[in-house]
């Protein structure tokens, strides 16, 4: 039985993704930049196409101020390139104007034909800092302006920040019905889960112990009843699986062999969520691991010591990947992104090994979201106006 009640709990599998390095994130041994690894298209866009081909759901395409490419300009690139696999594009609520953001959304959404997911993000720009009520007070308009222009013949919105009346919502209608693409949204602060309690679909978690994880889902589940809603629940996590738990903890061991510590710090340091209290869990998770970086049998913390953000994995054999996905599955967990370093190297390995295991769904589909045609919208099939 799941530790909350989910939107998801009829569906007979999981949402699985992978992960593209957008941001100067791929690496052989950590802390050592390789320069075949780099964010390059060359690199990120082979990382997406194989995921693709080995059947994953869905890929994040994360945003940060780093070396890389842009979060959009990227999904729009993959998108006449792909055709099953979907997008989940990282949004910085406020970067764009809401309408124009909204404009951008609708059209990446008519070039994927529904297949983009998107992730909310609320933090400071590059070079700001903002306050935190601000910030999310910035965001919680963006994303209900972007409900109105999903949902409403026109946007008129008055808001602390944005102010918008009498648009008309035909330069904004995306190819998905049924309320536009999934939100998903990651955050522990009472603001982060006030604004996915109220307005979005996936509540994503970084790893931590599953006690800690069920407390998560308990605290964003008692926000999201507070305007009568369910959520879904994500959990992003790196992978290291082999044949053999030995195989698979001495290539942890390799992984950071040639890692000096005051490196580790530098990348950590330069990530836009550097100072976020998401970020100061995966290090109070690596202050509570063993000697070798385990909180948990499977769970290594090793890879925090190189990156801000989601900072550890599940390390282990097929089966033992397996049985601790299962175990995430029954407590309620619905939507997976996956990752391991190098990407594609660790793409192909769980994507042959372990994903034809997994019973898997897109919950865009599962929710209607995705037409069976192509909608009667301005870019669509609707009436020009």
């Amino acid at each position: 039985m799941s530790v909350v009640p989910i939107r998801g709990d009829g569906l007979s599998g999981a949402e699985v993704a992978w992960f593209a390095p957008l941001c100067s994130d791929d690496y052989r041994h950590l802390g050592v930049p390789d320069g075949d690894l780099r964010s390059s298209w060359e690199n990120t866009s082979r990382i997406v196409l194989r995921a693709e081909s080995l059947g994953f759901g869905n890929v994040l395409c994360p945003s940060s101020y780093q070396v890389g490419q842009d979060t959009l300009t990227f999904a729009s690139a993959m998108a006449p390139l792909t055709s099953r696999i979907s997008l989940l594009a990282a949004i910085r609520c406020g970067e764009l104007h809401p309408a124009m953001l909204a404009r951008t959304v609708a059209t990446l959404d008519h070039i994927l034909q529904g297949r983009l997911t998107l992730n909310v993000i609320s933090s400071d720009f590059p070079g700001e800092q903002a306050d935190s009520d601000y910030r999310y007070q910035r965001s919680w308009e963006v994303v209900e302006i972007l409900k109105q222009a999903w949902t409403q013949d026109e946007i008129n919105y008055e808001g602390k920040i944005y102010k918008l009346k009498g648009l008309t919502t035909d330069p904004v209608r995306p190819y998905q019905q049924n309320g536009g693409p999934l939100l998903y949204f990651g955050g522990y602060s009472p603001q982060a889960l006030e604004l996915c309690g109220g307005h979005c679909d996936v509540y994503l978690m970084w790893p931590e112990t599953r006690d800690m994880l069920a407390q998560r889902m308990r605290d964003a589940h008692e926000r999201a009843a507070r305007y009568g809603r369910v959520l879904d629940y994500g959990l992003r996590i790196h992978m290291i699986v082999r044949d053999t738990e030995a195989e698979a903890r001495e290539y942890a061991r390799e992984l950071v062999s040639r890692l000096d510590d005051e490196k580790g710090r530098e990348i950590r340091a330069r990530a836009l969520d550097a100072g976020s209290l998401g970020v100061s869990t995966q290090a109070r998770n690596r202050e509570l691991a063993d000697i070798e970086g385990y909180v948990e049998p499977h769970l290594w913390t090793g890879i925090g010591r190189a990156r801000s953000g989601c900072g550890a994995a599940l390390v282990g054999s097929v089966d033992q990947v397996l049985s601790e996905i299962h175990e995430y599955e029954k407590m309620g967990i619905r939507a997976f992104i996956f990752s391991g370093y190098p990407h594609l190297d660790e793409c192909d390995i769980f994507g042959s090994k372990v994903l034809p295991q997994l019973k898997t769904c897109k919950l865009a589909e599962a929710y209607g979201r995705i037409p069976a045609s192509v909608p009667a919208t301005p870019l669509g099939l609707g009436t020009r106006r």
